[in-house]
């Protein structure tokens, strides 16, 4: 895509943002996702969206959005008793995974969600450098990256790949992350998460590297339940 194309596309969606004086955070994430911005551009976005009065707002403000363009029903922020309940992982069932996965999948179902409190509380922890904060926010949104990556299926890697690519582009949501600016950390981490994936797609020929410490952050209770 061409400077020319990336501005027009920009443009259009300040377009719409001024005609219905809002636009969503999901709204802005698939419009400029195929574009590569990177995640820093997309906040100056966000700013200057907000210099000329357009509102940006989460998808579940808008009653009659359709919840399932959302990220999925497997990530669900309301913090109602109901919760668990509703942000079960039955992706086991829709997909035809190995076992490795399914365990997988068993395991991150098990973490706790957190609410937007939690999540402003442990990010204030993460910027006096707790990483364990680092490592609570990072496990409690793993099945946001197991439902985007099950978007990209069919498209040349498996499964179990653009899960870890996921996961790549998650531990750099949990580093950049500033609650300060108002909206959820899945919306934010929304973004890394699916650069992470699409890029990996492009560029798939090169070999799959997870760093150690993701591993460890981010598989530990995989490893402890094999032990």
């Amino acid at each position: 895509m061409t400077k020319t194309e990336k501005m027009n596309r920009v443009k259009k969606l300040i377009d719409i943002g001024k005609k219905d004086g809002v636009l969503t955070y999901e709204e802005i994430i698939d419009n400029l996702e195929d574009i590569d911005l990177e995640p820093s551009q997309i906040d100056e976005i966000y700013i200057s969206l907000g210099d000329m009065g357009i509102d940006i707002i989460d998808e579940d403000d808008l009653e009659d959005e359709d919840l399932d363009e959302n990220i999925d029903d497997d990530i669900d922020e309301d913090e109602d008793e109901d919760k668990e309940k509703a942000t079960k992982i039955n992706l086991s069932k829709e997909i035809d995974v190995g076992d490795p996965v399914k365990m997988y999948l068993k395991e991150i179902g098990k973490v706790p969600l957190l609410t937007r409190k939690e999540e402003v509380e442990l990010a204030k922890r993460i910027e006096t450098g707790d990483e364990e904060a680092k490592k609570h926010l990072a496990e409690a949104n793993l099945r946001l990256v197991v439902s985007i990556a099950k978007k990209h299926i069919g498209r040349g890697m498996s499964f179990l790949d653009l899960i870890q690519e996921g996961n790549l582009g998650l531990i750099k949501a949990v580093e950049k992350f500033d609650y300060t600016k108002g909206y959820k950390f899945s919306t934010y981490a929304t973004w890394w998460i699916r650069q992470s994936i699409t890029r990996a797609i492009a560029d798939q020929g090169r070999t799959i590297r997870v760093p150690v410490h993701m591993i460890e952050n981010i598989n530990k209770l995989v490893r402890t339940q094999r032990q």
